[in-house]
């Protein structure tokens, strides 16, 4: 059966590219929903890679992967300050929540 889900009543997904092909030449703002991608330096290179490679999630998700990994094998020479710690320690928390997240909806699927 198709699921149907409206708007403010499920999931929610970013789709952002075919709202930006359809939209675009009325200007940054129509209708209801706004999207604005912030400023850029290069706004069509920037367009490219979240057309071509991935979408900002997905970018971090791989960034929040490699960097998982690296804190596996992290062994400061020196000791970390306290500030240091809790940086290291938000981050383990956030990658571990997040990994938390995609188990619970890899097990709804």
């Amino acid at each position: 059966m198709a699921r149907v889900t409206f708007p403010a009543g499920g999931d929610v997904a970013q789709t952002i590219n075919p709202w930006r092909f359809f939209f675009m030449p009325f200007g940054s703002q129509f209708g209801l929903i706004n999207i604005d991608l912030g400023r850029s330096s290069d706004p069509d290179t920037e367009r490219e890679v979240l057309d071509d490679v991935a979408s900002y999630g997905r970018q971090l998700g791989r960034m929040g992967d490699a960097l998982a990994v690296l804190l596996d094998h992290f062994h400061p020479e020196r000791p970390l300050t306290e500030t240091e710690r809790d940086a290291v320690d938000d981050l383990r928390s956030m990658l571990a929540e997040i990994a938390r997240v995609k188990r619970r909806r890899a097990r709804r699927r």
